[in-house]
């Protein structure tokens, strides 16, 4: 699962990952900017987006056989880098190849505005991996019109037409993931996961009808597409030879070179089987290679690949390609080990009903790494917290990796503030804890979050998945659960006993402060007005803040604010608050345990869709004042082999992007490995 987390700069778009991944979302609130080195950290801005780039610290102390273990796994990302712009949209392979066309091959006016407009999209369909909003997943309309297009279209001979032109402009396929409770969420998605005759009652009886063992589940659907074929009902799968085959046969072909230069035979196993998973598409493998995965923990390299989070299927039931290569930040690991060490501790003073807590919390993992590349879902826009695997039998009985992406959040931290932070905050006490313990406490959160939330609590006996019981509202309901889990023992001063704060209770109310900040108002600049909100991880800060908000109103235990025409919320008994977070954890672990669809149901419905319009227009309004974009992504630094006389690699050199595009055209370029309709 991937952390969307809050971090303190968070305004940026940190985005921590449920647990295999989620990223920052706090938009950009500053903290000090600490400037560190004389490097360059921001490459481009543009839209709502910055673009950043990160370093690769101690690349330098890897020998020369674990180096080209990094450069062999990084070029397997990449190999498999088409599939995540297919599975996102049908079109959008054929859409950015025309574009890159006519951005690479046009003579004509570059100084027009319409010109100007034109590289922005492109910049921002680069970014979201297609033409659906990387975190809204609204279709992105482009500033300029479609007899601008076709004039480039005829110029270049670049070959755009038919519904994949007219779908840039008109209202089809408007949102990439419905999550709307009065739609047919999987006919209209506009993910590629399903055929565009599949609805979501075909979805639950294809699946429901599949037999697996209960014990050890397999994840159902996850590599495959969901197709109609003569009326009947097909999954494509994706492997060798069979769909997305031919990125698959390179993403192989980088494997096996990678598996040659393993670090110990536990690597190896693990490769060895992920190779074999590629080549079969069996689930039943890609169990045994979880297994493996998590069990791996010796080397000084790690790395995610694979079709992993479901966030994108409106069912949750397909997985999204990702990959990112890391390094072991020793220190840092050894700092933050203690929260897995102490995993238990916190199981069993948590306050879950006591048939819902585990007797023996198995194999977590925490570990602050160094990124050295990024590919599929995780690129550009980067998670900056992971947690896997997520087939919870394998978490239960063999543990989870859990991990920080260490130089990915110094990169947002050098990126800089925009003074957001100011204009929501309620008073100066609220800004100074922020400064002085905000950063601290988004990492903390984080850990908690990844290491202890994700890893807590158990399933009834007979009770199935949260997948199959919650449905579609599983995702938020799994990444409230994490974030209230971390919530309640923010306030707790094992974490200083621990050695994790020299201040508890500070640390704390910055991260209660933050948290309601973020989840009542400032998140709100995320949204287009009138919109409701969609995406799990904002829908999961909104329902907990509001159902918070609300538990504790009559006693004040947060108080709204209005003052010179502005909303804040102020928090009056952080202690109170702690224990409505417990509450709440309480409940969300319950109807997880249970299955409870229709408390879930209730939950998200009541307190994570709507939007105060009246504060929703008065927050972006705020909000315009600050040009400093909400989100953030990254380039990705470039390993350079040098080649021997036997051409052997003797060495490597880092090379940064120039820019955004010199990127994304490099990559277009090398590792197009599909064709443009699948």
């Amino acid at each position: 699962m991937k952390n969307t987390f809050i971090i303190a700069l968070a305004f940026s778009g940190l985005l921590f990952f449920s647990c295999a991944d989620e990223k920052n979302e706090k938009p950009n609130e500053d903290v000090a900017k600490v400037k560190t080195d004389d490097f360059e950290y921001q490459v481009d801005e543009f839209a709502d987006i910055k673009i950043l780039r990160y370093q690769i610290p101690g690349w330098e102390e890897l020998s020369l056989e674990k180096q080209k273990l990094v450069y062999y796994l990084t070029q397997a990302g990449l190999a498999g880098r088409d599939i995540m712009w297919d599975q996102n949209y049908r079109h959008n392979l054929k859409i950015r190849k025309a574009l890159e066309n006519i951005y690479t091959t046009y003579e004509g006016d570059k100084n027009s505005e319409d010109w100007k407009n034109f590289e922005t999209y492109l910049k921002r369909v680069w970014f979201s991996n297609g033409i659906h909003h990387h975190y809204s997943t609204a279709k992105m309309k482009p500033d300029f019109n479609k007899e601008y297009l076709q004039k480039l279209v005829e110029e270049t001979n670049s070959d755009l037409s038919g519904e994949a032109l007219d779908v840039i402009f008109n209202d089809k396929d408007s949102k990439k993931v419905n999550l709307s409770k009065d739609a047919d969420i999987v006919k209209e998605s506009a993910i590629n996961f399903y055929g565009p005759d599949v609805t979501t009652a075909d979805v639950e009886k294809y699946y429901s009808a599949i037999e697996v063992n209960k014990e050890e589940p397999i994840e159902k659907g996850l590599n495959s597409k969901l197709v109609k074929e003569n009326g009947k009902l097909v999954e494509k799968t994706y492997k060798s030879g069979g769909l997305y085959g031919q990125a698959i046969d390179k993403i192989v072909e980088w494997l096996e070179k990678a598996k040659g230069v393993a670090e110990n035979e536990k690597q190896a196993k693990a490769i060895g089987l992920l190779i074999e998973y590629y080549k079969t598409g069996s689930l039943d493998t890609w169990d045994d290679y979880c297994v493996a995965w998590v069990e791996s923990t010796e080397g000084d390299i790690d790395w995610i690949n694979g079709f992993i989070e479901v966030y994108n299927d409106p069912k949750g039931y397909k997985g999204s390609y990702e990959t990112i290569v890391q390094i072991k930040d020793f220190d840092m690991s050894k700092k933050m080990a203690v929260l897995s060490e102490e995993a238990q501790w916190f199981e069993d003073n948590s306050p879950l009903m006591e048939e819902h807590k585990k007797d023996s919390v198995k194999g977590v993992s925490y570990k602050t790494v160094i990124v050295a590349g990024e590919a599929g879902d995780a690129s550009p826009s980067t998670p900056i917290g992971v947690n896997l695997p997520n087939n919870n039998w394998i978490r239960q009985a063999h543990g989870s990796k859990s991990v920080s992406l260490g130089n990915i959040i110094n990169s947002y931290n050098n990126a800089g503030g925009s003074g957001r932070l100011q204009e929501f905050a309620h008073d100066e006490k609220e800004i100074e804890l922020e400064e002085k313990y905000g950063k601290n406490a988004d990492k903390l959160h984080t850990a908690l979050h990844e290491v202890i939330g994700h890893a807590s609590g158990q399933i009834n006996p007979g009770v199935g998945t949260p997948k199959e019981t919650l449905k579609s509202y599983k995702s938020t309901i799994e990444e409230g659960r994490a974030d209230l889990f971390g919530l309640y023992y923010l306030m707790d001063p094992k974490i200083q006993e621990l050695g994790l704060t020299d201040d508890w209770e500070k640390t704390g109310m910055a991260a209660y402060d933050g948290y309601i900040r973020n989840g009542l108002v400032t998140q709100l600049v995320r949204l287009e007005l009138g919109d409701d909100v969609e995406e799990a991880h904002m829908r999961n800060r909104q329902w907990v803040s509001a159902w918070a908000f609300e538990k504790g109103e009559e006693e004040g235990v947060i108080e709204k604010v209005t003052r010179d025409g502005k909303t804040y919320y102020d928090i009056k008994d952080y202690k109170k608050l702690r224990d409505i977070f417990g509450e709440l954890l309480r409940e969300t672990q319950r109807i997880t345990s249970e299955g409870d669809y229709e408390a879930a149901k209730a939950l998200v419905e009541d307190y994570g869709v709507k939007v105060d319009q009246e504060i929703h227009k008065e927050v972006l309004q705020r909000n315009s004042k600050f040009k400093s974009a909400p989100y953030s992504g990254f380039v990705n630094p470039v390993l350079v082999p040098s080649m021997n006389d036997a051409g052997e690699i003797e060495s490597f050199s880092i090379e940064q992007p120039a820019s955004f595009e010199e990127q994304m055209l490099m990559y277009s370029k090398n590792y197009s490995n599909l064709p443009t309709e699948n």
